[in-house]
């Protein structure tokens, strides 16, 4: 079993209100990334396994770390599709997408609650069928040789910390939106099983020109 880092993808479009709009790295995303990359290369990171979802923003991330031709895409790896359930949410309760960031910090446990609970009527994907598929992507990139990097998304990342640590779904939430943009994430095998060893590491933002560059959307 090989350990894995996990990596969420750089800042997206922070005004959009849609899956297909938010999908596009901004010009911060693209400088993280880009600084990430940096970083791992510098301190001679071996990551012979490299991974990532099939969005743009995935794409984009790795290819803006230097790593867009070694990597596998992996439909499995990507978001959950929050903007889709939120809107259904509305249609079906009146629960309003909120448009300010202390709102959507609000909203958006409510959104994973509902969904959970099979409240969302017709959603995109339930979340029995996301908490699968992101525990077999785990699975079979843990079976592999080396140590893997993987560029996902904030959801994904918080889906495998709530099966990793038993996690309920508010905890799940809270820790999606914890998520900084290209944070680092490392799942270490320990006694047979994955576990976390460490969270939200972004040591390619630390210095205090880059403080800005700390983003959580």
């Amino acid at each position: 079993m090989s350990h894995i880092t996990l990596i969420r993808h750089g800042q997206a479009n922070t005004g959009a209100r849609t899956e297909h709009d938010y999908d596009q790295l901004s010009p911060l995303g693209q400088q993280q990334s880009s600084w990430l990359g940096d970083h791992l290369r510098t301190s001679a990171n071996h990551h012979p396994r490299i991974y990532c979802g099939t969005l743009n923003r995935h794409i984009q991330t790795v290819s803006a770390m230097g790593y867009g031709a070694e990597a596998i895409q992996d439909a499995r790896l990507n978001e959950l599709e929050y903007f889709n359930l939120a809107q259904l949410l509305e249609t079906q309760t009146g629960l309003e997408i909120p448009t300010e960031r202390q709102g959507f910090v609000r909203h958006l446990p409510k959104v994973f609650t509902a969904w959970q609970k099979d409240e969302i009527l017709n959603p995109p994907e339930s979340f029995l069928a996301f908490d699968t598929r992101v525990g077999q992507a785990m699975t079979e990139i843990a079976q592999g040789q080396g140590p893997a990097l993987v560029i996902t998304s904030g959801g994904l990342i918080a889906m495998v910390m709530r099966q990793m640590l038993g996690l309920n779904t508010q905890a799940m939430a809270q820790m999606a939106l914890a998520v900084m943009n290209t944070s680092m994430h490392r799942l270490y095998p320990i006694d047979g099983r994955l576990s976390p060893v460490l969270f939200n590491a972004v040591p390619h933002l630390e210095a205090p020109d880059r403080h800005y560059a700390q983003t959580h959307i």
